[in-house]
């Protein structure tokens, strides 16, 4: 139940696949990392959604006990005034109240709760648009007195678990995030590409989950050219017209004619989408085979969290 409702709390999952082709964007949570491991932690799909706040976030009363998992952004979580451990999953007992005291560091804290929340899905997926007004808990934030229902959970096992070092992203408000080349990065001025890679740029007050506007030395191509709009996802970097930045985030548009200078590697998405405005960014090329090998690692790490999880689930049953 929702008791106090945040300044922007949404239900989100891992976004819808195989729509854009039909003008709708993917949504989804913006630190998909953190809503991944969490719901592994619990022995939920990866796939389940989870509530994602921003700060002053939300308020919540548990009617039953639940076992929950809270992480991403360090909001200062408290049920009943106790702190709790973020990337831990926890039992929150009947009539526990859970808030968030302070933000010690990134901008958006997801929590996930067993079995997943329980909405009903809109073109595959249970995120919120809040542009269409659609997923989610009818398209829009949550308000209080919300009720929110979990599914079916295949674990009982009520004991703390947390999450290993090194899944647990180092969020920085200037990190240096990694990214591949463009189809529009060769167009670049010599001293223009030189400034991409090596100036900081720092995040605008207009920034929200379709992109971030960045502030920086202007960047320039070597001569003007008309384009046609063409595909975008997210982590995909525009060149606007007055030589500033834009980085596309979880609910970017379909496609976009601006040039493409370049895209923010899946594994530092995460770093990117925990900044907020005033933050600072940076940018350091890999090639592909960099990239991929960086998803990798990540996915396999994933897996022994998977396994490790799925063990104690199982030991705990022996012992019950």
């Amino acid at each position: 139940i929702i008791k106090k409702p945040g300044i922007l709390t949404t239900i989100q999952d891992l976004g819808r696949t195989g729509a854009q082709k039909f003008g709708l964007n993917p949504a989804g949570v913006m630190d998909r990392a953190a809503a991944r491991t969490l719901n592994v932690l619990l022995g939920n799909a990866e796939s389940d959604a989870v509530l994602e706040m921003h700060f002053p976030a939300c308020a919540i009363e548990f009617d039953a006990d639940t076992m929950i998992a809270i992480g991403g952004a360090d909001f200062d979580a408290r049920i009943n005034g106790e702190p709790l451990r973020n990337w831990s999953c926890m039992l929150a007992e009947k009539g526990a109240i859970l808030n968030f005291a302070k933000r010690s560091s990134g901008n958006r804290a997801y929590l996930a709760l067993s079995g997943g929340l329980s909405v009903p899905e809109w073109r595959g997926s249970r995120s919120t648009n809040l542009v269409a007004g659609l997923g989610g808990m009818d398209g829009r934030r949550l308000s209080v007195g919300d009720i929110i229902h979990c599914g079916t959970s295949s674990s009982h096992d009520a004991r703390v678990r947390t999450v290993g070092h090194s899944l647990i992203p180092r969020y920085s408000r200037f990190p240096t995030v990694r990214i591949v080349t463009g189809s529009e990065f060769e167009y670049l001025s010599d001293e223009s590409e030189r400034a991409f890679l090596s100036e900081g740029f720092t995040l605008t007050n207009d920034c929200n989950r379709m992109g971030f506007r960045l502030s920086g030395k202007p960047i320039h191509l070597l001569h003007p050219r008309d384009m046609v709009s063409t595909a975008v996802s997210f982590g995909t970097i525009q060149l606007l017209p007055d030589g500033q930045l834009i980085i596309l985030m979880a609910d970017h548009q379909t496609s976009g004619g601006y040039p493409r200078i370049g895209s923010v590697i899946s594994a530092d998405l995460p770093l990117l989408a925990q900044c907020g405005p005033g933050d600072g960014v940076s940018f350091q090329m890999v090639s592909i085979d960099e990239a991929e090998r960086l998803a990798l690692r990540f996915e396999t790490e994933l897996s022994f969290l998977r396994v490790g999880c799925r063990l104690h689930a199982q030991n705990a049953g022996y012992r019950s």
